[in-house]
């Protein structure tokens, strides 16, 4: 189109220089010259004209070349992205059920310890009142005691060694109440949950008033969670704020219950649960997971009037 203008153009020059000639005086020479010179820009400027269209031909094809190749860079992109963000739920999904067993391992382990320092106290009392027997022994045998009140304390001697034998016959006493609670920790630290579970109910069967009994009791309703028997784990954890109220596992024991009851579908409950440990137990580890759950479910950590 451009090329047919400039054509117009120089044509209606030429017209016009002829135009001229005609109507005025001049030599002829002079306007051979000046049409030989209005060709040669007119053909300069054809020329440039096919060399413009000729470049915007090829930039054309340059530039189509580069958007399908950034056409096909994006779909390749937005495929990396899905794979990518399915990678992404993957992991989310596989590290809440990290998390939980982590939390239980980190409790049981925690709760261990506490188990090992009472156990040291109570072995140094026993070493106390062992040295206090083996020395009153001493000084009944430095005084010259008959026979018969010696053998006899040979008695308590075969006692103790009894008492620290491995076996016991049927129908003898229960195990010691740090032998089943450690046994218990060990057991749900290391997966076996039903061995766990059993140590821990016959803990609180013989041992239901100690100061671990509670500790027990939780982890009942954790072995419970852990095997995704949310309604058995709801009923355990019941029991560690009913039957406990001084226990320090209360903030744990509600922020699992809440998690059990939102599993078992029960959002609201299980929403007010989490609610009682932010308000209860702030600045703890429940209290910040308690937070992240209720920003997950989209709920306010304060009930709303």
């Amino acid at each position: 189109m451009r090329a047919r203008n400039l054509a117009i153009f120089a044509a209606a020059v030429v017209a016009a220089i002829f135009a001229g000639s005609a109507l005025g005086p001049g030599p002829a020479s002079a306007v051979s010259r000046e049409m030989i010179d209005l060709q040669h820009d007119v053909t300069t400027l054809l020329q440039g004209q096919k060399d413009m269209a000729t470049q915007i031909t090829q930039d054309h094809t340059v530039m189509k070349t580069l958007i399908e190749q950034s056409s096909d860079n994006v779909g390749k992109l937005n495929a990396t992205m899905s794979s990518v963000q399915k990678s992404v739920q993957d992991v989310q999904a596989n590290s809440g059920a990290r998390l939980d067993t982590m939390s239980t391992q980190v409790q049981g382990l925690s709760d261990n310890l506490e188990e090992i320092k009472s156990r040291l106290g109570k072995l140094n009392q026993q070493l106390v009142d062992l040295q206090n027997t083996v020395q009153s022994l001493d000084a009944k045998i430095s005084g010259g005691s008959p026979a018969g009140p010696t053998g006899s304390a040979a008695g308590p001697g075969g006692s103790f060694g009894g008492a620290g034998g491995s076996s016991v016959a049927p129908g003898g006493p229960a195990p010691s109440a740090d032998t089943l609670y450690s046994n218990g920790l060990r057991d749900i630290t290391s997966g076996k949950y039903d061995l766990a579970r059993s140590e821990f109910q016959d803990y609180l069967r013989f041992y239901g008033d100690t100061d671990l009994a509670s500790n027990a009791q939780f982890y009942l309703g954790e072995i419970a969670y852990s095997q995704k028997q949310y309604e058995q784990s709801v009923v355990e954890f019941d029991k560690v704020l009913t039957n406990y109220p001084k226990s320090f596992k209360l903030g744990p024991a509600h922020l699992r219950k809440g998690l059990a009851l939102i599993e078992l579908g029960q959002k609201q409950a299980g929403v007010k649960e989490l609610r009682e440990v932010v308000k209860n137990f702030p600045n703890s580890d429940e209290d910040r997971r308690a937070r992240a759950k209720l920003k997950e479910l989209g709920a306010p950590i304060t009930a709303t009037r």
